[in-house]
């Protein structure tokens, strides 16, 4: 008994420092599979956010070395430039357009795919092909589109005796019709996201309802829109962020114009670091834009108690 008890502790030592060995080589093997990863992510994204945050505080070209002025771009921002409240007066405007008719839109088409009839397949792939197709190719066919002579837009408008607008050089008219582009071009993911909503309430619900004599738009209203209300929330967040961040559409079919009618918060923001030569005062909006989406997101965040209904 007297030489079984130290082989047993020895035993169980040199089993617990295998164990320990073991336990670091798996950690470092681990490592080593993510390290690409993690590279990737510090070159590519921490990186530039690090030198974007430091940029906004500098006076900077971007080929010349920056000098540090402090606030004084956030200063000039909200004192000195009456073109970025412009463009953000242009954004608000685009955003409370474009978010409720893509919604609503998207919640119809999602109703009208989730029917069970020969061949809808082919419809939801023609409702969702405009948002995987190439925005300057959307916004070159719209662009002739709303041509205020041979457009198709105002063709159609003079068979019923209507004379249309030169949309995209009518002050009045040209972010009208850059939120019907956007509508129409994006509609297609939030139909997807709603329809996967729709497909997973349960028939058993709404047979129920119709056998206590709920009508169509009852059972719509009392059962379907409350179960899709965390979709509904889904795509408050991601199209207020989407539309925030609208560009494509902008620079190819308006370039602001007319004057700066149509310039967006984000398209001024190009302007600053690539056409002016403003890096710093761009990476300033930058930030201004990034505080601004995190609040409202944070806000909706917070409201989503109220209304959202995880069944």
């Amino acid at each position: 008994m007297a030489t079984t008890a130290p082989l047993a502790r020895t035993a169980t030592t040199t089993h617990r420092r295998r164990s320990r060995r073991m336990a670091r080589r798996r950690n470092i093997e681990g490592w080593l599979f993510i390290a690409p990863v993690i590279l990737g992510v510090v070159i590519f994204q921490l990186f530039p956010i690090v030198v974007s945050m430091y940029a906004s505080l500098t006076s900077w070209n971007g080929i010349n070395p920056p000098k540090f002025i402090g606030l004084e771009n956030f200063r000039t921002l909200f004192g000195n430039d009456a073109l970025f409240t412009t463009t953000v007066k242009n954004t608000i405007y685009f955003t409370i357009g474009t978010i409720p008719l893509t919604i609503i839109l998207a919640f119809f088409l999602a109703m009208l795919c989730n029917q069970k009839v020969r061949g809808i397949a082919i419809f939801r792939t023609a409702y969702f092909a405009p948002y995987v197709t190439n925005i300057v190719a959307i916004g070159f066919v719209w662009f002739y589109f709303f041509d205020p002579s041979q457009g198709v837009v105002n063709g159609l408008l003079s068979q019923i005796g209507v004379h249309g607008p030169a949309w995209l050089s009518d002050s009045n008219w040209v972010i009208p019709a850059l939120i019907v582009v956007s509508v129409w071009q994006g509609v297609g993911y939030p139909m997807v996201i709603l329809l996967a909503g729709l497909q997973g309430i349960s028939a058993e619900i709404q047979e129920a309802a119709t056998v206590d004599g709920a009508n169509a738009f009852r059972r719509t209203w009392s059962i379907i829109l409350p179960l899709l209300t965390p979709q509904f929330f889904f795509l408050l967040i991601t199209q207020f962020i989407s539309s925030f961040q609208v560009f494509g559409l902008i620079y190819v079919m308006t370039q602001g114009g007319p004057g700066h009618d149509s310039s967006v918060y984000i398209y001024y923001l190009y302007q600053n670091a690539f056409a002016y030569g403003k890096m710093g005062y761009a990476s300033a909006m930058a930030w201004l834009m990034f505080v601004l989406i995190a609040a409202i997101t944070f806000i909706q965040w917070k409201l989503q108690k109220r209304w959202v209904f995880y069944g």
